[in-house]
This record gives structure tokens, C-alpha cells and sequence, in this order.
């Protein structure tokens, strides 16, 4: 794959990564395959559409951020942004998004140009920053979300559910997508052989990507569902829902290790809905 080569990436492993090392790589890695990653899924994510997993459950559908109709004029942030579809989306339908990403090149991906039609040319503030250290003041949003942005790629998952706590307003919802947990057992393979764990699902050994220095290229961290809940509960939130999302029978698409094949057999996507007292 051309993101590994222009990396250097040389083997995969499992390894302590610390938040700096997991920070680094993943910047590194996202501003490498930001051209690669929108010609791959760029047709299905949209420009300017919220679609919360692979599985393809839209916000339209779900309304997991709340009724479109009352979100008008809010505040919501997302974390982990990409180039910012989602918010696109929001800003579409009266609703004031802000949108952060590791990720410069990601960011700029999603700016508006000349030849943009007027959906994807709907203008979002943007900022470059790091989901474990929000550069935004205490009680300012209304909602904040993210579809598996951030969440995944960080050491210290933690952090960005306390910074979510600490920046939403009393009342203030957080809602993210993340792999389903189950799947750290099972091979990261679309096909027959991703169905037979081969993993222990409690081993919290982050998977690394890495180049002949042993210096991280790519990291993705896992969290068991217990580790999660702790987490989300531990930075004040109360856990309302989880969503499962099931595969659709008129999807036939392959993203990565989620395929028609295993999404009937093994969930793909958790989707957590958190709300502050």
C-alpha cells in the first residue's frame, strides 16, 4: 500500500506506546494518507454527510446527537474531524459546528474551493489539535461527537473523555463510534479467515505499525468494553445507550476488515451515547 511505502513501515507488532510516540505516528500517518483514504471512501462518507461506521448509519436516520430540528443554532464539536463531512452536514441543517483533527493534511481536505458545489462548499471553523488536550474552554458546547475519529488512535482514551466532560456545557451530550471491541480477537480480514478469533480480546497491547528504526508509523489502540464504560463514567458522564449497528442487507461494500460476510456474523461498530448530569 502507498501510505506504508512513502512511510517506510516494515513490520507490524504489538507494543507499549506512550501518548506522544501514538500522537506522533498517527499525525504522521493521517497527513500521509489523507489523498489516499477520501479516493478509497470518499464516495461513501460524502462531502458533506454524517455517517457514523462502515455499517453506513447515518445521523438523518439515527438521530443520535438528538432531533435534527433542535439542534439548530447549538454548538457541537467534533473530535477527530477528518475533513469534516459530518459537520458540513450540521452546518447544512442550522447547527454551528467546530471541527479539530490531528491531522493538518486531513483538514485541508475538507476545505471549501472555486468549483465546490454550495454542500461541500458550507464553511467550518476549523483547528489542528490533539483529542487528549482540547484547546477549548471549560463548558462551551453543546454536543460533541465523533465517528470513529480520535477515540481508537489515542494512548490515553481517557483524556478525551475527561476533555469531552470538560468542555461540554451541564447537560451536554458526547456521542462517539468506535470498533466494536469484540473484534481485537479476530483478524482484520474481510473474508473467511477474519471469523475465528486467533487474539486474546483482554490483551490491551496496542497494534503498531513500524519502520526500520522501530519508530511507530501507524498506531491503534484497544479498549475492552468494561475499560470503556470506566472511562466514560469516570469523566462524569452517565452511559444512556450503546448501538450495535447491524449490516444492512443492501450493503456490499468492504471497508477494510468490515464486509457483508462477517457484519452478519460478528458486530463491527460500538457507538456510545454519554450524556453530563
Amino acid at each position: 500500500m502507498g501510505t506504508e511505502r512513502d512511510l517506510g513501515t516494515v513490520g507490524v507488532g504489538r507494543r507499549s506506546v506512550g501518548p506522544a510516540e501514538s500522537a506522533r505516528a498517527n499525525r504522521t500517518w493521517w497527513d500521509a494518507d489523507a489523498e489516499n483514504y477520501h479516493r478509497e471512501h470518499g464516495s461513501f462518507l460524502g462531502a458533506a454527510d454524517f455517517v457514523w461506521c462502515p455499517e453506513g448509519l447515518r445521523e438523518e436516520d439515527a438521530a443520535l446527537l438528538g432531533p435534527i430540528g433542535a439542534l439548530a443554532g447549538k454548538l457541537v464539536l467534533e473530535v477527530g474531524a477528518g475533513s469534516a463531512m459530518c459537520s458540513k452536514w450540521l452546518a447544512g441543517h442550522g447547527v454551528r459546528p467546530v471541527a479539530f483533527d490531528i491531522s493538518a493534511a486531513m483538514l485541508r481536505h475538507g476545505r471549501p474551493d472555486a468549483a465546490a458545489t454550495p454542500s461541500t462548499a458550507l464553511a467550518v471553523p476549523v483547528v489542528q489539535a490533539d483529542a487528549q488536550h482540547m484547546p477549548f474552554s471549560d463548558d462551551t458546547f453543546d454536543l460533541a461527537f465523533t465517528a470513529y475519529g480520535a477515540v481508537p488512535f489515542v494512548a490515553d482514551s481517557a483524556a478525551v473523555m475527561a476533555e469531552a466532560a470538560r468542555v461540554l456545557r451541564p447537560g451536554g451530550r458526547w456521542v462517539f463510534s468506535t470498533t466494536h471491541p469484540i473484534r481485537w480477537a479476530f483478524p482484520d480480514s474481510p473474508g473467511p479467515e477474519g471469523l475465528t478469533a486467533s487474539m486474546s480480546y483482554f490483551d490491551r497491547s496496542p497494534y503498531v505499525e513500524f519502520d526500520e528504526q522501530g519508530r511507530a508509523t501507524y498506531v491503534e489502540h484497544h479498549r475492552t468494553f468494561s475499560d470503556r464504560v470506566r472511562e466514560i463514567v469516570g469523566a462524569g458522564f452517565r452511559l444512556v445507550e450503546v448501538v450495535e449497528p447491524e449490516w444492512p442487507d443492501t450493503l456490499t461494500d468492504e471497508w477494510g476488515g468490515w464486509s457483508p460476510l462477517r457484519g452478519k456474523i460478528l458486530p463491527g461498530t460500538t457507538i456510545y451515547l454519554c450524556e453530563l448530569p
